[in-house]
């Protein structure tokens, strides 16, 4: 699988089931996301704008991608806001799509523009952002076309700060919201694949 491949796979509108490990305080938080993924062209302006802004040739482009979400997680307060979104450009290395740069106009950890990595390892795509006080390395995988599981570490100075598992399946056209039990029975006929 390639790359663009995934987010091309990725594409529509995706229910989230989080559990974030906050490991300095030794307490998991559960909480929801409903995530809408969108391909976008090369010559997408959006696209060319965030190469001008990393100071990227646009011609090296493969792709890119516009992420939304919005979300709730247990520990909330009134002003906590979990939603937002983001494009990613994809550049590849050279002729070697397989890895390259992910530019970013927000990124996972900090809400900053920033450039990180992406590798394609076989089985999922794996997405390594380094920012001034942090760093964030995020895997995804499929086990089916409507199923996908997310995995992320975010480590700050002096070591890791949060892990966090994600579960997550396409909403289909005329499913309601409300299908955690089905996520739940599919997650509990999976066989991990190395987790």
């Amino acid at each position: 699988m390639e790359a663009m491949e995934f987010f091309r796979l990725s594409e529509g509108r995706w229910q989230s089931q989080r559990t974030t490990h906050h490991l300095l305080l030794r307490r998991s938080e559960i909480g929801q996301t409903e995530i809408l993924v969108e391909v976008l062209a090369v010559e997408y302006p959006k696209v060319v704008e965030i190469c001008h802004l990393h100071q990227i040739d646009a011609s090296l482009v493969i792709g890119g991608c516009q992420v939304s979400w919005k979300g709730s997680m247990a520990w909330d307060n009134q002003s906590d806001a979990h939603e937002g979104s983001t494009v990613f450009v994809l550049v590849p290395d050279g002729s070697d799509a397989q890895q390259g740069k992910l530019l970013r106009e927000r990124g996972y950890a900090e809400s900053v523009p920033v450039v990180g990595r992406y590798q394609v390892d076989g089985e999922g795509l794996i997405l390594t952002t380094e920012y001034e006080t942090m760093s964030s390395v995020e895997r995804f995988c499929f086990l089916n076309d409507n199923v996908r599981l997310r995995t992320n570490t975010v480590k700050q100075f002096g070591g890791f700060s949060a892990a966090s598992f994600c579960t997550e399946r396409r909403i289909i056209d005329g499913e309601t919201d409300d299908i955690s039990d089905n996520l739940t029975s599919q997650f509990l006929e999976f066989t991990p694949l190395g987790w």
